[in-house]
């Protein structure tokens, strides 16, 4: 095989991983907007603090894997907090102007816990799991790629699963799609919203520790992984959990690519030309 087909076939196991890790970030957006219209612009915080909890809770037990559990079921309090209390009163809007409520308390949450978190941790961190590098038929593979990989794809398998074969995530589909005919047939509405925004926490804490398995990461990180997980759901169609699967995948190997090719820079800019253009194609595709 030529040195350019391995290359490139390397590349796109690292987009396959990155695009995997976007579409769990985004799905965080794409679900509680969808269920209850807040865009959640923490989803960013949610992430770091599945790596900063994984490092702290590390330096105690000295076992990476029971760390992150740990992480994972603490991001989901946080988000529970969060829920039961800020969105508690954004929920008591309605329409347009709850979307705009909420676009301000979680920006606004966002930053207060940047501004907290950046006291304790003004360095970049990553989730000390030491992965090796892999050569299978003499491409050089990323072992923290093929691991992101398998894990994302058992997540998404649970989400799917739940969402199909539960009685919880079909209402909670049915809630998405028609909230009043729900709500008639005796859905509880803010039950579901507060079940699918831990939910959402607590994914978008495995995504940040499976993001930092490839770079350090801090606490500034957290508004450009919200943007990432925004850009997403919007190309993904921000109510389609299945678009914004495919969105992440397909932005993941097109940023990898072109980082790869061009330079980071301008594979940022990629990004957000992609969600221009959908914009353009579908203006009506935020309130879709």
């Amino acid at each position: 095989m030529a040195v350019g087909a391995r290359l490139l076939i390397g590349l796109l196991i690292d987009g396959i991983s990155s695009g995997l890790i976007l579409a769990m970030l985004g799905l965080g957006i794409t679900l509680v907007f969808g269920l209850g219209g807040v865009l959640n612009l923490a989803i960013g915080v949610f992430s770091l603090l599945g790596i900063l909890i994984t490092i702290e809770v590390t330096g105690i037990v000295s076992n990476v894997l029971v760390a992150a559990v740990v992480a994972f079921l603490a991001a989901g309090v946080v988000g529970l907090v969060v829920d039961r209390s800020l969105l508690s009163l954004v929920y008591k809007s309605e329409g347009e102007e709850r979307t705009l409520i909420g676009i301000f308390a979680t920006l606004g949450l966002s930053f207060f816990l940047e501004g907290v978190l950046i006291l304790r941790y003004p360095d970049v961190y990553s989730v000390p799991a030491e992965i090796e590098l892999l050569r299978v038929a003499g491409i050089l593979i990323r072992g923290s790629s093929l691991v992101s990989i398998a894990i994302t794809v058992v997540i998404f398998a649970l989400l799917y699963l739940f969402f199909e074969r539960t009685y919880v995530g079909q209402a909670t589909r049915t809630v998405m799609q028609d909230e009043i005919g729900a709500t008639l047939c005796g859905i509880d509405t803010r039950q579901l919203r507060t079940l699918v925004f831990v939910l959402s926490a607590m994914v978008a804490a495995i995504a940040g520790m499976l993001y930092s398995f490839t770079g350090e990461v801090g606490v500034a990180s957290a508004f450009q992984l919200t943007i990432n997980a925004v850009i997403v759901s919007v190309v993904g169609g921000v109510t389609s959990i299945a678009g914004t699967v495919v969105a992440g995948l397909a932005l993941g190997i097109i940023t990898t690519y072109a980082s790869a090719f061009v330079g980071a820079y301008f594979a940022a800019i990629a990004l957000f030309a992609v969600a221009i253009v959908v914009l353009l194609v579908r203006p009506g595709q935020i309130s879709s």
